[in-house]
């Protein structure tokens, strides 16, 4: 079983992110460290610090559901898109890690997502 976030457009040929439900939370604790905060010490994720204490527009993303959940709408997708855009490319400084190179091309292909969302004005679902 995986998680795929898409857009809610009823075009199965549209694109979309994918990950096992294990690759998606590694996924978000490596958003959640370029944030400059860790995943697991948040509310819903194992800690006690609360949401409202974290700056970043990427928490309708950080926290959600892994599935179920509400959807994303254009309006939170665009808040999302500039920063998931800064952290997708900016410079690496030669890395070859795996894992790191992995977590670029997923954050790249969500960012294809988030634009489609916005594009044809409709929401991003977990499925």
């Amino acid at each position: 079983m995986g998680l795929v976030l898409f857009a809610g457009n009823d075009d199965t040929s549209s694109p979309d992110a994918s990950w096992s439900y294990t690759s998606f939370g590694v996924f978000r604790q490596w958003l959640a460290q370029a944030e400059g905060f860790a995943l697991d010490e948040m509310d819903g994720f194992g800690g006690q610090h609360p949401w409202n204490e974290v700056s970043t527009t990427l928490a309708p993303l950080l926290n959600h559901p892994d599935d179920g959940g509400p959807d994303l709408s254009p309006i939170q997708c665009t808040a999302i898109l500039p920063r998931l855009q800064e952290i997708a490319y900016q410079p690496q400084a030669g890395s070859t890690d795996p894992l790191l190179q992995r977590h670029i091309e997923d954050a790249r292909q969500l960012v294809v997502v988030l634009q489609l969302c916005i594009e044809e004005d409709v929401d991003l679902l977990f499925g």
